[in-house]
């Protein structure tokens, strides 16, 4: 007979906390995740299916890669391994193969494994793991013989190790972990790979199950928002084994695994960058200051450890890779530098010889760099070109294409993208993506759409994907791209860690007053070039971005319209809505409690606290696992009669990483801006509720236009 505490343990382990498990079983046609049309010769209008079927390399939304890259480099420097993935609406799922290609203009990819499921992130949120719906960033590995890649794959909600013969042959499941493999590395001799799971978290979930019987306990484990029953404990360690890269029964790892496989993924730090020369000599970056987020500097050393300074203005900044060149070689780095760090520039630098020399700049993002034959092989993107494959010369820049996902990108239409740069009124650099409609001549004044925070790369929908960039300019918007500034907390050198830096950034609102100040001001700047409407301005954003359009519509009358994606900052969301974790957290940076009735504290950023006062029409489009953080907004502005509509979407995470879902949030975004910044409407019979919807909150608004 199974036991009351059997059912449950069997329950909880079926739900999988933290997993991903996609609503549908249908296949999608994936045939032409290497094979693609070519490009027609007249130009078209973009689509919503154009942005959400992107081919990305590594990761599926084409974020930045940070450090790391998403290039596999064979041994011997020829041929390159990668995942592909593009997202399929029809089957709400993903499209993933992990191909391979030899390092030359012209080489043509082919597939050694397809299918796997989408592979989301989780983070350590103050003790515990939450799943974040973001995509992890997928790199394969060649075994130091040049004989096997091996890669991560998910199928049926966990994420196994998986290798495939290089010169082609079937794709296997290496690894039955009962949980996700997290990580792996090969041996030093490529006799086994060494991977990390946490295996604890079994008896974890086992522990659970007890508890359920007699009720859990109210503790740091919860976040109320994310669910009913307490979340996964980060202090879970990971487990180390091996196992062969032919498969077989998997071993406990050995001492100085650990090492091979780099800090634990659920982690934020970011480290510094190092590399070691083949003659022994070394650079790493070390911070300028004790600040967490000050710039970096170049340490170089001798093979002897005799340290060797770099001098120039290029020897500080943000890195994005280094790079010893073979043989008593000079080293190479990226930079990303100008002004707000939105250039990359490439150096060369041979130590005890003068300053580094640039080989190039360019305002296009290169990252994911590795050195293959005296060549860096990188994935570039610009506003209007998603992520492409490139060689770059280090002794002239030149630039070879090696291979685009997407080519037929070629043929859409896209409008001028001209790059503005802006102070706001701490001093600090503001820069932003003015993108135009395709046709526009200038002659007459566009509604304009404002989208956060980010602006790098590939312009797809903004942080978090959400706000179309290229489809609002195809409906005849303009659309300012926001790249913020530096934290306020980040220029002050006596913030010695991130709990310090996190208090300055909220004491009196500083943070968010920089951030008003800055998108007012780059706002302005494009009204006084006679391109904005100043009437018709709308705003958009995603988790800090959603701070920026809340501060905003509080302090400022200039928004006729705003669409958010997570909601807000509020006394009950600070004190209780994301647990008592995070509550004590922010207690500590100096917000009220939730006992407190210091409504002179939220004047500046509650809007419930105005919700009076706020008249700008808002769309809310929430994962099912953060609305809870905005019902209080929606009822404070709906009791108030203001113009609000709010969608909950099932089974998404802070980064909605279902493809329908994406594509439902992208047209209902271009529905709202139409219908509140041109008075337009789609005529598709479909949409006849939603239209209705809006028009009982537009006979709602003071002053209906």
């Amino acid at each position: 007979m199974v036991s009351v505490m059997d059912r449950a343990s069997t329950a909880l382990l079926a739900a999988g906390v933290g997993l991903l498990a996609l609503p549908s079983t249908a296949t999608a046609d994936c045939s032409d995740l290497l094979s693609v049309p070519a490009p027609m010769t007249k130009q078209r209008a973009i689509t919503a299916q154009d942005l959400l079927g992107v081919r990305d390399i590594g990761r599926g939304d084409g974020a930045l890669l940070g450090n790391k890259s998403p290039l596999g480099l064979s041994p011997d420097g020829r041929q390159l391994a990668f995942i592909l993935i593009r997202a399929e609406a029809s089957t709400n799922s993903y499209c993933i193969g992990l191909a391979v290609m030899d390092v030359k203009p012209s080489a043509k990819p082919r597939l050694l494994d397809q299918g796997g499921e989408f592979i989301g992130g989780t983070g350590d949120y103050r003790g515990v793991i939450l799943p974040t719906g973001f995509p992890i960033l997928l790199a394969p590995s060649w075994s130091p013989d040049g004989r096997w890649i091996a890669f991560l794959r998910r199928d049926k909600g966990v994420t196994q190790l998986w290798t495939v013969r290089a010169d082609g042959g079937p794709a296997r499941a290496v690894t039955h972990s009962p949980v996700d493999v997290e990580q792996f590395a090969w041996g030093p001799d490529g006799r086994a790979l060494i991977y990390a799971s946490r295996t604890g978290q079994m008896a974890e979930r086992t522990a659970l199950a007890r508890e359920a019987v007699t009720g859990f306990r109210y503790d740091d484990r919860y976040v109320p928002m994310m669910g009913d029953k307490p979340m996964p404990l980060a202090t879970t360690a990971l487990s180390l084994f091996r196992v062969d890269p032919g498969g077989g029964e998997a071993r406990p790892g050995e001492e100085g695994d650990r090492a091979l496989l780099g800090p634990d993924p659920i982690g934020y730090a970011i480290l510094p960058l190092s590399a070691r020369a083949d003659d022994g000599r070394f650079v790493q970056t070390e911070h300028v200051t004790a600040n967490p987020a000050s710039p970096w500097a170049l340490a170089m050393s001798s093979a002897a450890g005799v340290k060797i300074p770099c001098p120039g203005e290029a020897c500080r900044g943000k890195f994005a890779g280094l790079w010893w060149m073979s043989h008593d070689g000079p080293l190479l780095f990226l930079r990303r530098e100008g002004w707000n760090d939105r250039s990359t520039a490439l150096y060369r630098w041979r130590p005890g010889s003068g300053p580094p020399r640039r080989i190039f700049v360019t305002s296009d993002v290169i990252s994911g760099c590795e050195l293959a034959g005296g060549n860096l092989v990188c994935l570039r993107q610009s506003a209007s070109v998603p992520p492409q494959i490139v060689r770059i010369d280090p002794g002239d820049g030149r630039t070879d294409l090696l291979y685009d996902p997407n080519p037929e990108y070629r043929s859409i239409r896209f409008g001028r993208v001209e790059r503005l740069e802006w102070r706001n009124d701490l001093g600090l650099e503001v820069a932003g993506d003015l993108v135009l409609p395709p046709d526009y001549d200038g002659r007459e004044r566009l509604p304009m759409i404002v989208t956060t925070y980010r602006s790098n790369g590939f312009l797809r929908g903004a942080t978090g994907n959400e706000y179309p960039i290229h489809l609002f300019t195809a409906k005849g918007f303009a659309v300012l791209s926001l790249d913020r500034p530096p934290h306020v907390g980040a220029i002050n050198p006596l913030n010695k860690d991130w709990q310090k830096l996190l208090a300055e950034n909220d004491r009196d609102w500083g943070e968010r007053r920089s951030m008003q100040s800055s998108v007012m001001t780059g706002v302005q700047r494009v009204i006084d070039m006679g391109i904005a409407d100043p009437d018709r301005i709308g705003i958009t954003g995603l988790s800090d971005g959603s701070s920026t359009v809340g501060f905003a519509l509080i302090n400022s009358r200039r928004f006729a319209a705003a669409a958010i994606s997570t909601c807000c900052l509020e006394p009950w969301t600070v004190n209780a809505t994301i647990g008592p974790a995070f509550a004590r957290k922010m207690r500590s940076q100096g917000f009220p409690p939730a006992t407190s009735d210091d409504w002179d504290y939220w004047e500046p950023g509650s809007m419930i606290r105005n919700a009076a006062s706020i008249d700008t029409p808002l769309l809310m489009q929430l994962a099912d696992r953060e609305y809870l953080t905005a019902i209080d907004v929606f009822a404070a502005l709906r009791e108030q009669g203001k113009p609000v509509d709010m969608y909950v979407f099932p089974d998404e995470f802070h980064n909605k990483w279902q493809p329908l879902h994406r594509l439902a949030i992208y047209k209902r975004n271009v529905d709202w801006f139409l219908y509140w910044l041109q008075g337009k409407k789609d005529p598709d019979p479909r949409k006849a509720e939603q239209y209705a919807i809006w028009d009982r909150l537009r006979l709602k608004q003071p002053f209906p236009p």
